[in-house]
């Protein structure tokens, strides 16, 4: 089989859309962004400073995977090679996905890839959810953390550890191939990286902006449920009235105020 290798996004000319080559289908132009509707909360506290991730759940089959590595690492000789394309395993699909976002860089296509597969697997929030353990777990580990970085681990090798691990953690397939991917292509390493992109392109698609509290100390469930709601009802409609006169003190329209603040040009007159 040909060797797996997924290509950066280009424009064709006189075609207004991104082709992603390696997936044999063409992506769509994004569509224009809608007014996000949610509040993503991320906590963190100053004391014990937490990741992006931090706030999700760990899955705690992932902790029984790390003897598999070093069973791998020590044999590397039994394995046979194994190549795969994502493209491959994905199926050709009549259906055209649209990006909510347009990503670039080598993370960029990548997290554009999954997306892609898990709107079509109709898993988006089940491999968001993987994927973020999968990162969780592999800053809690230094041998996990090890593997992905290491190069010299030939490509069989890193796969075979990959599908190991992946049956232990039960994975989905749309996450299971695309960590193949990552294995096959030395691209491990950027996980962190490509979790990140997509995490963008999961709250565009629903809606989602992000907004970063941080505490000194943890704060309880219900007192960030609250949180949530003021952020969300704030940034989209607050207003007040006075009299005959309405004053709008919604974030969105204070970011708009100094977005054409920062645009005005400076003068120099007065100096």
């Amino acid at each position: 089989m040909p060797s797996s290798r997924i290509h950066p996004i280009s424009v064709r000319s006189k075609l207004p859309k991104y082709v992603l080559y390696g997936l044999d289908e063409e992506i769509e132009a994004p569509e224009p962004r809608k007014p996000p509707t949610k509040i993503r909360l991320l906590v963190a506290e100053t004391a014990a400073p937490h990741s992006l991730f931090a706030t999700r759940n760990s899955n705690p089959n992932l902790r029984s995977t790390i003897p598999v590595l070093s069973k791998f690492l020590r044999n590397e000789s039994s394995c046979t090679p194994l190549s795969r394309t994502y493209a491959a395993t994905s199926g050709k699909h009549e259906q055209k996905v649209k990006v909510p976002l347009a990503l670039f860089g080598g993370s960029g296509n990548y997290a554009s890839a999954l997306y892609i597969a898990a709107i079509k697997a109709n898993s988006l929030d089940k491999v968001e959810s993987e994927l973020f353990n999968l990162v969780e777990a592999i800053k809690k580990s230094p041998i996990f953390a090890q593997f992905t970085m290491d190069l010299s681990v030939p490509a069989e090798t890193r796969v075979k550890a990959i599908n190991e691990i992946s049956a232990e953690a039960k994975f989905s397939d749309v996450v299971e191939n695309f960590l193949v991917v990552l294995a096959e292509n030395g691209r491990l390493r950027y996980i962190d990286s490509i979790a990140k992109r997509f995490l963008e392109l999961t709250m565009a698609h629903k809606g989602e902006v992000k907004a970063v509290v941080t505490t000194v100390i943890p704060i309880p469930p219900q007192e960030e449920n609250e949180l949530k709601e003021t952020f969300a009802r704030y940034y989209w409609t607050r207003q007040e009235e006075f009299s005959e006169k309405v004053f709008d003190v919604s974030i969105k329209t204070r970011a708009r105020q100094m977005e054409r603040f920062l645009r005005q040009p400076v003068t120099l007159d007065g100096l």
